[in-house]
């Protein structure tokens, strides 16, 4: 049924009454019709939008049509890397298990106010500790190690005597990726092995004796040397 018969035949049904057909009050006429009247405002709009498509070139015209690319990794495949706060924020919000809990609240705490090849950096370190027959075999256990005892521990806000309280949403939930993306094996290109690192500020007795293997932002990197005497060891657990 077309759209003005359809009107017609709902305003000759409101007015039968009882005992038959009323007098209406109102007569409804396809001019004041309110379909007709939408009808004909969208019908005009959508001749505006064809005359300003077809003054665009072609190429505009795709840039328009294309959605923007959303990167994405999957765990357990390492991902290529791009050190910038813009590439981290096309990648999906990140979950993991209690280590990677660990390491997120690692680079919130020790390296959020670096730029982010600075964080990688520090999640380098971190990850290549693991990796090292001197630390301990986990996440959480290289970053809790020494937790508890003051200046024994190995990154000072476990045992600095404040509480660890997230107030940068933003902040973690950026270094939470680059926590996931480390430990599904993305590569570790800038410290060259890393197992050390302090800040510009200080310097710390072992900084003497292992090789400085880079510079990033307000951190200087270190190795830990292959051999090292347990006499003269600057590490308090390998003394």
């Amino acid at each position: 049924m077309r759209r003005s018969n359809l009107l017609k035949a709902v305003c000759i049904a409101g007015i039968i009454g009882h005992g038959g057909l009323a007098e209406a009050d109102v007569v409804l006429s396809e001019s004041n019709a309110p379909g007709i009247l939408i009808d004909s405002r969208l019908e005009e709009l959508l001749s505006k939008e064809r005359l300003a498509l077809g003054k665009l070139n072609t190429a505009r015209l795709e840039r328009l049509a294309t959605l923007p690319e959303t990167r994405r990794f999957v765990r357990g495949q390492p991902a290529t890397l791009t050190y910038t706060r813009g590439w981290l924020d096309t990648l999906p919000d990140a979950t993991g298990d209690a280590n990677w809990r660990c390491l997120s609240q690692a680079l919130y705490f020790e390296a959020r106010g670096e730029r982010v090849r600075g964080q990688f950096a520090v999640a380098e370190v971190i990850l290549n500790r693991v990796d090292s027959v001197h630390f301990p075999s986990s996440l959480c256990g290289v970053i809790n190690q020494g937790t508890g005892r003051k200046y024994q521990c190995q990154f000072s806000y476990t045992c600095d005597g404040h509480d660890e309280v997230v107030r940068e949403k933003a902040a973690f939930a950026r270094v939470s990726k680059i926590a996931r993306l480390m430990i599904d094996g993305a590569e570790r290109a800038l410290t060259r092995g890393a197992t050390h690192y302090h800040t510009k500020a200080v310097n710390p007795n072992w900084a003497r004796t292992f090789p400085r293997t880079t510079t990033i932002g307000v951190h200087h990197f270190y190795r830990m040397p292959t051999r090292v005497s347990r006499k003269t060891s600057p590490i308090p657990w390998l003394q």
